[in-house]
């Protein structure tokens, strides 16, 4: 797994809970399945930037905040 996914995995996850959203209702928003979003957030599976750009305008932040 690569450091990049790695981050992703971390920075989706942190946002997310600070947010106190679940895996679902961002999943739901994002237009994913939840497994896949699990996955992403493990550092299993590397997301597309379309796929990532989704989960950005979920969790309403800036594409940017979840690779840096």
């Amino acid at each position: 797994m690569s450091a990049i996914m790695k981050r992703v995995a971390k920075n989706v996850k942190r946002i997310r809970e600070a947010q106190g959203l679940s895996q679902q209702a961002v999943a739901n928003k994002a237009k994913i399945h939840r497994v896949y979003l699990a996955q992403i957030e493990g550092a299993l599976y590397s997301p597309s930037l379309d796929v990532l750009d989704r989960i950005a305008k979920a969790l309403k932040v800036k594409i940017g905040e979840l690779v840096e």
